[in-house]
């Protein structure tokens, strides 16, 4: 998922499914029925039922006919049983994204985040600086929407290395300082700010 230039979150289990949901903004849930402790359905159940109204989509391999319908009438967007071909997957949950940021009387602002002169499209992934746009790779643009979903707090590069390459690098690794290189010669000015022996701060001026 993050390398088509989602970021994502994975927890274990249906307890902390239910907590994350409280604590943070997420666009969509990608659901196993088979969780350990609260299941799927339970959890399913739990967010709907206090009027949670994000997309989820359900992963399982359950593929009873009974399921599926317990599924959809607990509040499931869409339902998908394994085995299942990773492009299809995809192709749903940018559906369900796409219908959920352009209803009919969708003005498109809802969609955009705004810091200063920065205005990043996150469902066509664009980005304009002082109304010109630029051109940034996948993980180019994930550190930049979290950057700017933060401003004036100051991100570790622990934080931003988790955030957005998972186990995919090292602690110790310099990547992320590399992409803030990147962001920086395209986003010109001094947007990204760095705190000595922290991180790295996003000035919303």
């Amino acid at each position: 998922m993050q390398a088509h230039g989602f970021t994502t979150l994975v927890v274990s289990n249906g307890k902390k499914a239910v907590e994350v949901a409280d604590s943070k903004h997420f666009d969509l849930f990608i659901l196993d029925l088979g969780l350990p402790g609260l299941d799927g359905l339970a959890v399913l159940r739990e967010l709907r039922g206090r009027g949670e109204y994000l997309p989820i989509v359900v992963l399982t391999a359950r593929d009873g006919v009974d399921d599926t319908v317990a599924g959809l009438e607990g509040g499931a967007n869409d339902y998908i049983t394994k085995p299942f071909r990773f492009e299809e997957l995809l192709a749903r949950i940018r559906v369900q994204l796409r219908d959920r940021h352009h209803p009919a009387s969708n003005t498109g602002e809802e969609n955009k985040l705004r810091v200063g002169t920065i205005v990043l499209d996150l469902l066509t992934r664009q980005v304009w600086v002082n109304q010109g746009a630029i051109e940034l790779s996948a993980r180019e643009f994930i550190l930049l929407e979290t950057l700017m979903r933060h401003p004036m707090q100051v991100m570790s590069r622990e934080q931003l290395l988790n955030r957005i390459w998972g186990y995919d690098y090292a602690p110790n690794s310099n990547i992320v300082d590399v992409y803030v290189g990147h962001l920086r010669r395209k986003l010109g000015g001094k947007s990204i700010e760095t705190v000595r022996g922290v991180g790295y701060r996003f000035r919303s001026k």
